[in-house]
């Protein structure tokens, strides 16, 4: 949740592997922006960015791979699906995964002409960690020493009149500038994936410009140092991004100019596509899966591929009806999952039995005993927590190709546990979104996460433990926490990974979210796109466009 990063927003994102799609066109401008450059000019799809567009305050994938192109970071995450790589740093050392000497290369710029400096990381970072600025990827800095000393949790929660406590400091002491390329991180214990998490967009730099205005001003008209850069942004019409010229890190933009369409339904995007007014489209409609009418359509310009991100349907642990372990199984036994990707997505999806997605280095596969479909066991566990009164309501975004899913889900809970469950549609992505952020469903809830970074830690951290940055229904189990923490400081991948897997055992216990399918990506690209590639996360690789 890269569904990154990220909460998935209308459409299935995700590629375990590079792909280079061929089509039959020129590399003029035809059919494009009349206004763009001579370099030619693409249109892709996307949906409304629920915030302002700052690295560390974005979870979700409608503004997080506007982010991912503006912004490069430390580390990249190589298409092919390989082990990160530097990319802005020179190199990164450490003795004992504790103690990092970062050196960053000299001389890149921002788009404002700034030259990126090492302070650049450390005040943003700084930033992010200090808990009264309210980013949501705070949590990602708590690997580093002094973080509690400037996030601090609130009391009684969100919507309690208790407030977080001051923080006793304003910067971590875990971080220092050496001079204007290098800066140290000390961490609290010892961190083996530390360096593999610097890829994900919460450890961008930020310019000076964003310390001198606030997070929304700059976010409507943000500042980044990647291959693209801002140039305007009509809400849920479009955000405009064009080439910038003076990036010197790895391959260059080979077309000038990049359009973001904002689309609140998925189907008119997909016509868009078909009759040549779109270029790109990550996920075709359900509706276009049947009888696999979208390879038809498209032809060789059909692209297919796994990824590593998962749909699931969360719980709100707010909501005192949803507090017995045994309902939350009960439910996610009596959902049939196979069924589910047989009728509703003609196999494209896998049904989903772990709670990591097994793509992930050092994911378990197979370890979601409540993915099964037992609804002998459901309606005796479903007895025993006394039942469920009152209608059970399953929310998703309207934008999107969910309304079928989420309703097929709905009514096998209603056959099997005889709970009056119905499937409620929201309109928009960001609306949707704004409600989990706020706490206020009053219902389960469609969620999706695709991986930030090649590491179980990121199906752990930010979903399960306490106080996450992507942990929206505010489940906690201490016994989680604690795994997590050691998994956290253990001396090597691969004990970590066995921490890690023992926090998943207590997990599936809890079940504190039910997972339903691995996704498969299905886009689709205009004839206008000679070459094209995807990320290992299944976002289009804009550098990697030729025309």
């Amino acid at each position: 949740m890269r569904v990154s990063k990220r909460a998935s927003g209308a459409l299935a994102v995700g590629a375990a592997f590079a792909l280079v799609a061929s089509g039959c066109s020129s590399g003029n401008n035809e059919g494009g922006d009349p206004g763009a450059s001579k370099d030619g000019a693409i249109v892709i799809n996307g949906v409304q960015p629920e915030n302002p567009l700052v690295p560390a305050n974005t979870t979700e994938t409608g503004g997080g791979k506007i982010i991912d192109w503006m912004w490069t970071g430390l580390v990249e995450y190589p298409n092919n699906g390989g082990a990160p790589q530097n990319a802005l740093a020179e190199s990164i050392d450490t003795s004992d995964s504790k103690v990092f000497k970062i050196k960053i290369k000299p001389n890149t710029k921002f788009h404002d002409g700034t030259t990126v400096k090492a302070e650049s990381f450390v005040k943003a970072w700084n930033w992010a960690a200090y808990g009264p600025n309210g980013a949501q990827n705070a949590s990602f800095f708590s690997d580093i020493q002094g973080f509690n000393d400037v996030f601090t949790e609130d009391p009684d929660g969100p919507d309690g009149p208790k407030k977080a406590p001051e923080p006793s400091a304003k910067e971590m002491s875990g971080l220092k500038v050496i001079d204007d390329t290098t800066f140290e991180v000390t961490l609290s214990s010892p961190t083996a994936v530390f360096p593999t998490k610097l890829g994900y967009s919460a450890f961008m730099p930020l310019p000076d410009k964003f310390f001198s205005e606030t997070p929304q001003e700059f976010g409507k008209n943000p500042i980044g140092n990647g291959p693209v850069k801002f140039v305007s942004w009509q809400d849920n019409v479009e955000v405009k991004l064009t080439r910038f010229d003076d990036y010197s890190l790895r391959d260059k933009m080979k077309i000038k100019d990049v359009t973001v369409k904002l689309y609140q339904d998925d189907s008119a995007a997909y016509n868009d596509l078909l009759a040549g007014n779109l270029d790109f489209m990550d996920q075709v409609p359900t509706s276009a899966l049947a009888g696999d009418k979208w390879k038809s359509d498209l032809g060789d310009r059909a692209m297919a591929s796994t990824s590593p991100a998962t749909a699931f349907i969360a719980f709100p642990f707010y909501d005192k009806r949803f507090t017995d372990a045994k309902l939350r199984r009960a439910i996610s036994l009596s959902i049939n999952r196979q069924e589910i990707s047989d009728k509703i997505f003609f196999g494209t999806r896998k049904p989903a039995d772990s709670w990591a997605n097994p793509l992930t280095p050092g994911a378990p596969a197979g370890n979601c005993s409540a993915c099964q479909f037992k609804p002998d066991e459901a309606k005796q566990l479903l007895q025993e927590a006394g039942g469920f009164t009152g209608k059970l309501k399953l929310y998703y975004n309207a934008d999107a190709s969910h309304k079928e899913w989420m309703e097929a889900v709905a009514q096998q809970i209603k056959t099997n546990l005889g709970i009056d469950a119905v499937a409620v549609g929201v309109p928009t992505f960001a609306v949707f979104r704004g409600n989990i952020n706020a706490h206020k469903m009053d219902g389960m809830y469609r969620a999706a996460w695709q991986q930030d970074y090649p590491d179980i830690e990121n199906w752990v951290n930010p979903l399960l433990v306490t106080g996450g940055s992507s942990n929206d229904g505010l489940y906690s189990n201490p016994q989680v926490d604690a795994l997590a923490k050691e998994a956290g400081a253990a001396p090597s991948l691969e004990e970590s990974h066995k921490k890690f897997e023992e926090a998943l055992k207590i997990v599936d216990q809890d079940v504190p979210s039910v997972p339903i399918y691995f996704y498969g990506q299905q886009s689709g690209h205009s004839e206008k796109i000679k070459k094209m590639e995807l990320t290992n996360v299944g976002e289009l690789d804009i550098t990697s466009v030729e025309l």
